[in-house]
This record gives structure tokens, sequence and C-alpha cells, in this order.
């Protein structure tokens, strides 16, 4: 059993902490809180447990022939929400990443909780829609944003190719928490940072250290 020793992080996320290479920004958003805060007041709370990173040179991003009114926001500012509508049934939520004027994103594709294993569930368990797309991440305010949470180790994270899409699929910008149970979907063999595999995914327990 994967035993996670986690370093509690209580420093503010910033803009420039988005504004920085998709691919780099990812893995760091694993152990990061989604926070949503619904209609009726109540406000949940989740973390990042699985991620896909996206970018303009990237024939399965949406921006990857331009702007387009789908894809404005991915070439705003970085920090805000980007949701989009796949499959005419399902609402997927991403962070924009990378300089203004330079489109990037990320896929949040789990939340560390019972039926956020997958960015369709998340969403539809979570009131995530249209609505959402352009919300500042940073401002707590907003229904929907994102705060400090706990940090793994590179040791702690796995790489694999990402799923669901059909061309550039042999990038390996697919992140998630090694052997967590609620990561949306498992292949036969894992990767990890530290290049270690692993055939059989097992519940994990956590262990908090620390804090910076």
């Amino acid at each position: 059993m994967l035993d996670y020793v986690l370093v509690k992080v209580s420093t503010k996320l910033t803009r420039d902490f988005f504004a920085r290479p998709t691919v780099e920004v990812a893995p760091d958003l694993l152990g990061v809180q989604l926070v949503r805060t619904l209609p009726s007041g109540e406000v949940l709370r989740a973390p990042i447990v699985e991620v896909e990173a996206y970018t303009q040179d990237d024939p399965a991003c949406h921006a990857f022939r331009g702007i387009t009114d789908r894809c404005r926001v991915m070439f705003g500012p970085p920090g805000f929400a980007y949701v989009y509508f796949i499959y005419g049934m399902y609402f997927c939520l991403n962070v924009v990443t990378e300089n203004e004027g330079t489109p990037g994103a990320v896929l949040i594709r789990a939340l560390g909780i019972p039926g956020g294993d997958g960015p369709g569930k998340l969403c539809r368990q979570w009131d995530i829609d249209k609505t959402q797309n352009g919300v500042d991440l940073l401002n707590p305010d907003s229904p929907l944003y994102l705060e400090p949470g706990t940090k793994y180790g590179a040791e702690f994270i796995t790489i694999t190719e990402r799923i669901g899409i059909n061309v550039a699929v042999e990038r390996p910008w697919r992140f998630f928490v090694t052997d967590h149970p609620h990561v949306s979907a498992k292949k036969r063999s894992f990767k990890s940072q530290a290049g270690k595999s692993k055939t059989e995914p097992k519940v994990a327990s956590a262990k908090v250290v620390g804090r910076r």
C-alpha cells in the first residue's frame, strides 16, 4: 500500500502560478483544492487528483486552429475557467494557463471524492456548466475557484498518455496521483515520475507532514 507523504501548502495561488508552460502547471495542480459554491449557498471542496495538459501546438487542443468563440477564454489571462460542452451531454472544466495571448489549458479529469472520477462526472455532480466559463478561479468570491491544498512529490505522480482523444495520443501529458482510488481510468501499466512501473492500482493511505 502506497503511503503518501504530503506537505500542507498555505501560500496563496497567484496569477504567475498559472502563467507558466501548461505541462509544468498540470502536475502542480494535483492536490490543489477546487471549491464550488452552489446557488443554494452550499460550499463543496475537493482536491484535484487527475489532470491533462493541452497546448496551442497540440492537435487535440481546441485552440490548435486559432481563436474561436468557443475557445476565446484560452487566449485570455491565466487562472480563469474554460468550460466546454461535448458529446451533447457533458461539460468539462479546464484551467487556463500560459501568458495572455498564448492559449493553453489543463483539463480537470478527477477530484478526490466518490463520483468525481471523470471530467463529465465531476461537472455534473457539482453543477458546473457554461455559466462558469470565464470565471476567475483566483477570486474566492467566484462561484468556482481554486485554493492551496497539499503538494505531492514527483514520486507520487504517475504520467501516462492522455485518454479519450484520437490525435496526439502519444504525448505523455496526463498526470494523476499514483494509486488514488478516484482516478478516472486505469491503464494496464503505470509509469511514475520516479521511473517506477506499477501494474495493479491499490487504494492508498495519506499522511500529512509539515507546513509552508
